[in-house]
């Protein structure tokens, strides 16, 4: 077993506690829909807005806070929103566009010697930098880190050069800091949309490493939680569901007017 029955209690509790700020929070739109109201009902057009509302902010609201929850156990360092710093070497910013620019013309991607050009660059004027920050940083007893950028589910495929230009940032900030880092920086993607089929890698091989930079639904929570995470996770997302199911019920039903 995985999670151990006071993590997915947490886990639960952090589920229920997102969703519960964000009823909190959330204002419906208040478009005049006349005739999706009277066709459906305010309350179903107020949960399909919700629904929406809450898919774009998924990541942070929820996927973040219960990573982080599930990583507590196996890495003696988890944060969200993590900032890895904020100075560069010139010469390997230099050398993050060179890779960049290879890649953009079909080079092969290859992160060991992505950072190998980027450990040889560690040298000029540093300069000021400003980056996006780490959505999830995990540190093993070894000392090996993690930082990962969590993704939707079907990423925009023109934006897939500024997700690799963020993951050459963020190992070339460590690297700046501490040359002999063992620094891993990916892209996770939380679940698989076209399950189940396996999820179109195929998308992302331009830029990314696929071995080295991607993690996609169980290899990335069971890479945080241990074999079966994944498995357990959505077993807590159900319960946190059924226990919240009453709430949910009522918070709808003040739109059916």
């Amino acid at each position: 077993m995985a999670l151990t029955k006071e993590q997915k209690q947490d886990i639960q509790e952090v589920i229920k506690t997102c969703l519960r700020n964000k009823f909190k929070n959330y204002n419906p739109e208040s478009n005049n829909m006349p005739f999706h109201f009277r066709l459906l009902g305010r309350d179903r057009m107020a949960l399909y807005s919700f629904i929406q509302s809450l898919n774009t902010t998924f990541g942070t609201s929820i996927f973040e806070p219960v990573a982080v929850a599930l990583a507590k156990n196996n890495f003696v360092k988890v944060a969200s929103q993590y900032i890895v710093g904020d100075t560069i070497f010139e010469n390997c910013q230099q050398s993050i566009q060179h890779i960049i620019n290879q890649l953009t013309v079909g080079a092969t991607p290859d992160k060991n010697k992505e950072i190998e050009i980027l450990k040889k660059s560690l040298k000029g004027n540093k300069n000021q930098i400003k980056t996006i920050k780490v959505d999830l940083f995990v540190e093993n007893k070894k000392g090996e880190m993690f930082l990962f950028d969590l993704k939707t589910a079907k990423p925009n495929i023109s934006n897939f050069k500024d997700f690799k230009r963020t993951l050459l940032e963020w190992a070339g900030i460590a690297l700046t800091q501490d040359s002999n880092k063992n620094i891993n920086t990916l892209v996770a993607i939380p679940y698989n949309p076209y399950h189940p089929e396996p999820y179109a890698r195929w998308t992302m091989k331009g830029m990314l490493d696929l071995e080295k930079e991607l993690k996609v639904a169980e290899e990335f929570w069971d890479f945080l939680g241990g074999e079966g995470a994944y498995q357990e996770l959505l077993d807590c997302f159900e319960k946190a569901g059924i226990e919240l199911r009453t709430e949910i019920d009522n918070y709808f039903n003040k739109f059916n007017y």
